[in-house]
């Protein structure tokens, strides 16, 4: 689900705002994966993108301006849904795309600081929160065109299906820091499947 407002430094897309933002976000990330949302200052991103403190203060706001308009990039390069035209190689490949997010060094490190955060910070659980609707609505039409095809009951609810697909992968990911693979993604998506075939999500 897009966000209604604007964000911060996002106004034209040309040109040198588009390089400061980008340079912006980049420091952003960096400085997330080295300190953590509560080590991010704004001063320490102005010096790592090599711009003003003023501009990053003006265009951002804070800390939460700066992680939210990132999450919003970030939820902007992410790869859509998959067509392949079968439910079961559709759900294999969002359980892979989610494995593949969550251990990259450089994404999944940016993830788990925010998720980190979330839990004692309306505003960066804001910023997840949109970031995750965003990638979940993306996904959830692999549902709806399974159920056109007949391959899944009418009526199953599609972001509840992707939340499903995920969750085991964030739980080990997150609560209980077990290592995660392949195998395990591709077990999640046939099992929830198999829920979802036999009528577990239908609204």
């Amino acid at each position: 689900m897009e966000q209604e407002t604007r964000l911060a430094g996002s106004v034209r897309p040309g040109g040198r705002t588009a390089r400061v933002r980008a340079a912006v976000l980049e420091a952003t990330q960096d400085e997330l994966v080295e300190h953590g949302f509560h080590g991010l200052t704004m001063d320490q991103v102005a010096a790592r993108a090599g711009v003003g403190k003023t501009t990053v203060y003006r265009r951002w706001g804070s800390t939460a301006g700066l992680v939210t308009d990132l999450m919003n990039d970030l939820a902007d390069q992410s790869a859509a849904h998959a067509d392949t035209g079968s439910i079961e190689a559709d759900l294999r490949a969002n359980a892979t795309n989610v494995l593949g997010a969550i251990t990259d060094l450089r994404l999944g490190a940016t993830l788990q600081a925010i998720i980190a955060a979330a839990t004692c910070d309306q505003q960066a659980a804001d910023a997840l929160n949109a970031f995750y609707l965003r990638r979940i609505t993306e996904w959830a039409r692999v549902v709806d065109l399974a159920v056109e095809r007949g391959e899944l009951p009418p009526g199953t609810d599609g972001p509840e299906v992707i939340r499903a697909v995920s969750a085991p992968l964030y739980y080990r990911l997150v609560v209980t820091r077990e290592p995660v693979n392949e195998a395990l993604a591709v077990q999640a998506a046939d099992r929830v499947l198999a829920a979802a075939r036999a009528g577990a999500f239908r609204c």
